[in-house]
């Protein structure tokens, strides 16, 4: 390999791995590739102090961070026990899923096949790490999910896999 090509391979390489994307620091906006024709939503606009303050350390490098869980953890453990429910954000409490369109897709993190509320559900084209992908967040309180897969073959109405943070979501039991 000559030295020239060897340099700018190396640049390339520190630029894709220190997430040096141009896109990458804006927040999400209306290039959301999913829309809903849902009445205006009332959004919840804190600032990082006050975020820090109502979330768990954990909670906050997900939702406000764009952070992901480790893979089956306690919340994944929780999540394949727990019965009848509703799933709301951690954040703001907007609900979010139904335990009526959870599966256990054995991947290690919580998921649906649908949002239960799908007004307080939006998506992104996400390209942060050099791969396309769909981000998930709370169309409340704009925190981060995680992230939907379409087409891996699942048993599922929707053929879509709505893969989110245990640790982003509250679960009400039902009655």
């Amino acid at each position: 390999m000559n030295h020239h090509f060897s340099t700018i391979l190396v640049i390339n390489c520190g630029l894709i791995l220190s997430g040096c994307f141009p896109d990458a620091a804006k927040p999400p906006g209306p290039d959301s590739i999913e829309t809903q024709d849902a009445p205006e939503i009332k959004k919840v606009v804190r600032s990082d102090e006050e975020w820090r303050s109502l979330l768990t350390p954990e909670q906050y490098h997900i939702l406000r961070e764009s952070g992901t869980e480790r893979p089956n953890g306690e919340t994944y453990a929780e999540f394949n026990s727990q019965g009848a429910g509703t799933y709301f954000c951690g954040g703001c409490d907007a609900e979010l899923f139904s335990s009526k369109h959870k599966f256990n897709s054995h991947c290690g993190w919580p998921s649906f096949y649908d949002p239960a509320n799908a007004k307080n559900v939006v998506t992104y084209e996400d390209n942060t790490l050099g791969v396309s992908r769909v981000e998930v967040r709370c169309a409340v309180c704009d925190g981060h999910l995680g992230h939907v897969f379409t087409g891996e073959g699942f048993d599922t109405p929707t053929d879509k896999r709505y893969c989110i943070n245990g640790v982003a979501l509250k679960f009400v039991p039902d009655e």
